[in-house]
């Protein structure tokens, strides 16, 4: 089963699934970093109870398309779909087609490397660049490019079928509406790694937290509890 638009009048798109015989492309992870950024944009999420089942948060897997009877694959470093489809019991998710499994991606996020700049391409042939793809064929509403060693951050917003550069507010800042929260740089350590890291503010400007930022929360609280109790000459028991 597949879904059909065409794109001007040069360009047909057909959503369908990669054939089960396809192979996906197996490029290595160009540095440690990548995997953990993406994995702290999910955990900050999951842990404010911002994932339900019927969305899907991913990391390098493939978003694809027929474009002029030829299957494109690009896997951004991470990306979120508001509604998906469920699978068929049994059944592993090892790709992504809009349109035919779910909604378009909400947001796709590229990690610059340090090697051709892809993410900026705007190629509109084979093998097309991602910037292309992202705004042209699937049309993301929300691209964000983050490169941790500078820091830059840059979140473009579809309008009108192009994408245009967002402006931070006064904290650096960047709202992502539909979802109530915004996306900004956040200087510190996570897993013995210091850094820029890419994190989540709500609408308030209270940050969403990591899993060991709440358990040292927890642990303040306690302490702050026990010392007060000890004033009131209430001791507590180890």
């Amino acid at each position: 089963m597949a879904s059909t638009v065409s794109l001007k009048l040069t360009t047909q798109i057909i959503w369908e699934k990669l054939p089960k015989d396809y192979i996906l492309p197996d490029n290595p992870v160009e540095n440690i970093l990548q995997p953990l950024l993406a994995s702290a944009l999910t955990e900050a999420l999951d842990l404010a109870n911002l994932l339900i089942s019927k969305m899907l948060v991913a990391t390098n897997m493939g978003i694809c398309a027929k474009i002029d009877q030829r299957t494109v694959v690009k896997a951004p470093d991470w990306f979120y779909v508001l509604n998906v489809y469920p699978l068929s019991q049994g059944e592993i998710r090892r790709s992504y087609t809009p349109n035919l499994e779910g909604d378009i991606p909400l947001i796709v996020m590229e990690f610059l490397s340090e090697t051709d700049g892809g993410e900026y391409s705007v190629r509109p042939t084979y093998p097309y660049g991602k910037l292309w793809f992202y705004e042209k064929i699937i049309k993301v509403p929300f691209y964000v490019i983050f490169e941790p060693s500078i820091p830059l951050l840059e979140v473009r917003q579809l309008k009108s079928d192009v994408y245009e550069l967002l402006t931070p507010n006064i904290e650096g800042q960047y709202l992502i509406e539909p979802l109530g929260l915004r996306l900004g740089i956040w200087t510190g350590t996570r897993q013995n790694i210091t850094t820029y890291w890419l994190r989540w503010w709500d609408i308030s400007g209270n940050l969403l937290l990591w899993g060991s930022e709440k358990i040292e929360q927890e642990k303040c609280k306690v302490q702050r509890l026990a010392k007060r109790l000890k004033e009131l000459g209430i001791e507590l028991e180890e």
